[in-house]
C-alpha cells in the first residue's frame, strides 16, 4: 500500500501577528511549523506502516519539506504556487498525485492558518475518488477498503470507503 500525506508548513500561530489593515497575517520573520492536524494525519500513516511493513509513506507538500518518519518527500515548488488559495492548492496537490500514484491519501482536517477544512476534499474531487473527513481513528485497511471512526458534533459514525481515497484527520 502506499499512503501520501498532505502537510503544510504554517506560520507559528504562537508569534504571528495580523495586520490591521487588510486583515492577513503577517508571515514575515515568523518560523514555520508542521500543521498540527498534518502531524495527526503523518501519525495515522506511520501506525498503518508498523502494522504492515510493506506501506510506503510519502509526505507531499508545496512548502518547505519536513517528512520525519516518511520513506520519501515530494515537494511541489514554483513561483507561481506561492499564495495559493484552496482552489489552486488542491488543483496543484491533485495532479501531483496522479502522478506519484496512491492507494490513500491522508490530510490534515484544516490548517492553523487559514481554519478552511477544503484542501483535502476539494483534492478528493478532483481525482473524483471517496472522501472521508473528520476521522479519529482508521479501524481497518483492506486491500479494497478502509473503515474509519470519524466523529462530528453529536455523534461518531463507522465508515467504510473503497480505496483509493481520501481521509482527513
Amino acid at each position: 500500500m502506499k499512503i501520501v500525506v498532505l502537510e503544510k508548513q504554517v506560520p507559528d500561530s504562537t508569534e504571528i501577528t495580523v495586520d490591521k489593515k487588510t486583515g492577513a497575517l503577517i508571515r514575515d520573520g515568523v518560523p514555520a511549523i508542521t500543521n498540527p492536524d498534518d502531524l495527526a494525519g503523518l501519525e495515522a500513516a506511520l501506525e498503518l506502516k508498523d502494522k504492515n511493513p510493506d506501506t510506503e509513506v510519502v509526505v507531499m507538500t508545496m512548502g518547505l519539506p519536513k517528512a520525519m518518519g516518511a520513506d520519501k518527500g515530494v515537494l511541489l515548488t514554483d513561483r507561481v504556487l506561492g499564495g495559493s488559495d484552496t482552489c489552486a492548492t488542491s488543483i496543484a496537490l491533485a495532479a501531483a498525485l496522479k502522478k506519484v500514484g496512491f492507494d490513500l491519501v491522508i490530510a490534515g482536517r484544516q490548517a492553523i492558518d487559514g481554519d478552511t477544512a477544503q484542501v483535502g476534499p476539494q483534492t478528493a474531487e478532483r481525482l473524483d475518488i471517496p472522501q472521508v473527513t473528520y476521522v479519529d481513528e482508521i479501524l481497518e485497511v483492506k486491500e479494497d477498503s478502509i473503515t474509519v471512526k470519524r466523529s462530528l458534533e453529536d455523534v461518531e459514525q463507522i465508515v467504510t470507503a473503497k480505496l483509493p481515497c481520501v481521509i482527513t484527520t
